[in-house]
């Protein structure tokens, strides 16, 4: 986790980075856009995940209820920072299996 945070301070994602990593990376970089497009059309469980995120982030509480779904997670209810670190150590966790 150390790592992949240490990595904000770059202009460039290390390129061996799954789309749903990558898209954690641009929405903690402030490029929801950006990180948006890396999943949206990605039919994972764990695209779905960071999809609905990404639109709670957004404030489109309903479109990130399907994406919840779709997931197979429950809405989220706590803090943005701690859902972004919650998914983020899931995902690290499954890259680095």
């Amino acid at each position: 986790m150390a790592e992949f945070k240490a990595s904000f301070s770059g202009a460039t994602l290390a390129p061996q980075l799954s789309a749903q990593l990558a898209a954690l990376w641009w929405a903690a970089k402030g490029g929801w856009d950006a990180a948006h497009r890396l999943v949206q059309d990605d039919p994972s469980a764990d695209a779905a995940w960071v999809h609905a995120y990404l639109h709670r982030v957004e404030g489109d509480l309903g479109n990130a209820g399907y994406w919840y779904r779709r997931a197979g997670k429950p809405v989220a209810a706590g803090s943005l920072d701690a859902e972004w670190e919650g998914i983020a150590s899931v995902l690290l966790g499954s890259a680095a299996a």
